[in-house]
């Protein structure tokens, strides 16, 4: 039963990574389920109450999320709110220092599924468990995020993942299964599957590697168009994903697999279980099993002792390999990782530097990488209109973070969420040009 406490519109602000974007549509869903009016990340000065879904992964990410909360709170005081609450990862790492620093919060849960329901109930709804995979869509209603599993069990020494999500637990397939086929009757076609760790899929529920067999029941979704494979990890990686890629249309020729670095002595001390042989094979396997894959990387510089001559091999293993994305992070000590007790001792202004070294270098890379693209053509589909371009991207290319393909708004008429295919005509380092064939 609802309260008399209970909000009459909610804004639902989402802090950090897709994976806790899912969780807060899980909430909405309940929360729109029990007559609650419910918004995402809107600035309506109808809503009495805030609910902010922190990130706590990263100094900058808990800076971000910090401010988020401090800044509602500060509209609370000013009367704009009646009430302000925190989930997410931010909660669930500082459960005891952040109620005592921030008082003036309302009510402080985690990032677990059993925080979904006290946050429900908190706000004088009822959890209805029959409605479990079921989401408010907060994307583009043409794609969407499909988070296959919880936690993780590896123990890199820099995350803190483990310690704020828990050990890995996997989604069951029937109900991945039955989430899917409601997002496509809602009109999603491209689903992107996220995990901390995708490769461990059913590890724990089916005691082996299930994303092959996850996969194969996706692609026979009607409606579904595009799977995309987000955070693969490199250790046991499994060859029946690559076949299953190469043989199934509907799976994108794209990976994302963040490999932290190149170095032996650093990724042992990374604890990554993977050495720079297994990792350039990897690589190689990838291309050759898939032809013109993609492959999205992430890495790490300035780890603890990264001499010059670690970078170097880092920067060489870039120019060689010529990943299609990548993105930098530099190293930041977070408590509760076996690498805190590490001396920080890589200056600032020399992680910065390295950073912006490697991104220049992926800039040309990238660069180059697309003007072999010119006069081909692709299936692109439109995620936007923005000013006089639609805004769209190839199968080779994930929301928010990678290229983009520009159609000139006057010249063409078009729908946003639906597929086209496309000439280049022109290109920069990050984005392609074209025209309707």
């Amino acid at each position: 039963m609802k309260t008399k406490q209970t909000p009459k519109k909610i804004n639902v602000i989402t802090m950090g990574c897709s994976k806790n974007l899912v969780d807060s549509e899980h909430l909405m869903a309940q929360l729109k389920a029990n007559k609650i009016q419910v918004v995402h990340e809107q600035d309506d000065e109808d809503c009495d109450a805030v609910i902010i879904n922190t990130c706590g992964f990263i100094a900058d990410a808990k800076e971000e999320s910090i401010d988020m909360i401090l800044s509602a709170v500060e509209a609370k005081k000013a009367g704009h709110l009646d009430k302000v609450f925190v989930m997410g990862c931010l909660s669930e790492r500082y459960k005891k220092e952040l109620p005592e620093e921030i008082t003036e919060v309302d009510g402080y849960f985690g990032a677990t599924d059993a925080d979904l329901i006290k946050i429900t109930q908190s706000l004088g709804a009822e959890y209805k468990h029959e409605l479990v995979g079921e989401r408010e869509i907060t994307t583009p209603p043409h794609y969407a995020y499909l988070k296959i599993s919880e936690g993780c069990d590896r123990t890199c020494s820099f995350c803190a993942i483990p310690k704020i999500r828990g050990n890995h637990k996997s989604v069951s397939m029937n109900i991945l299964v039955a989430e899917a086929k409601s997002l496509a009757a809602k009109g999603v076609k491209e689903l992107i599957m996220i995990a901390q760790d995708l490769v461990l899929y059913g590890i724990d529920i089916y005691k082996k590697q299930a994303l092959p067999d996850l996969l194969r029941e996706l692609v026979k979704i009607e409606g579904i168009e595009w799977i995309r494979l987000h955070y693969t990890y490199p250790n046991n990686f499994p060859p029946e994903v690559l076949q299953l890629m190469k043989d199934e249309p509907k799976i994108a020729h794209y990976v994302d697999i963040p490999l932290q670095h190149i170095n032996n002595r650093i990724l042992k001390s990374m604890k990554r279980n993977h050495d720079s042989a297994t990792t350039r094979s990897l690589i190689a396997k990838m291309r050759q099993m898939v032809p013109g894959v993609a492959i999205r990387t992430t890495f790490i510089v300035g780890y603890p002792g990264e001499t010059e001559e670690e970078f170097e091999e880092l920067h060489d293993f870039i120019v060689a390999s010529r990943f299609d994305r990548l993105g930098v992070f530099t190293y930041s000590p977070e408590e509760n990782t076996s690498a805190f007790a590490l001396k920080d001792d890589v200056p600032e202004q020399v992680k910065q530097s390295r950073k912006e070294t490697i991104m220049q270098l992926q800039q040309d890379i990238s660069l180059e990488i697309n003007q072999g693209k010119l006069g081909k053509e692709f299936k692109v589909i439109i995620d936007r209109i923005e000013e006089e371009y639609y805004v769209g991207r190839t199968e080779f290319d994930s929301p928010e973070v990678d290229n983009e393909v520009l159609i000139d708004f006057e010249s063409f008429d078009l729908e946003v969420g639906k597929f086209y295919q496309v000439k280049i005509t022109h290109v920069d380092s990050f984005d392609l040009m074209g025209i309707v064939t």
